[in-house]
């Protein structure tokens, strides 16, 4: 008898997340940094430490993210 294998959903994607927002938790301890949405570097970013859990704060400008440094 053939098993049927599931599918993908469309949209779900495998791995941990990379970009950040405003009230996400922090996957992991570690240092993060602000970036563009697209992955553009910015002037004077802002860089903090988090911990497991923590949320990440605001960013300067709403079109920004945070990602691992």
């Amino acid at each position: 008898m053939r098993q049927e294998i599931p599918r993908k959903k469309e949209g779900v994607f495998m791995g941990e997340q990379s970009r950040f927002r405003e009230g996400d938790k922090s996957p992991k301890n570690g240092v993060y940094m602000e970036i563009g949405e697209s992955g553009s570097g910015v002037q004077d970013p802002m860089i903090i430490e988090l911990s497991r859990g923590e949320k990440f704060p605001a960013t300067r400008n709403k079109n920004r993210v945070w990602t691992q440094k």
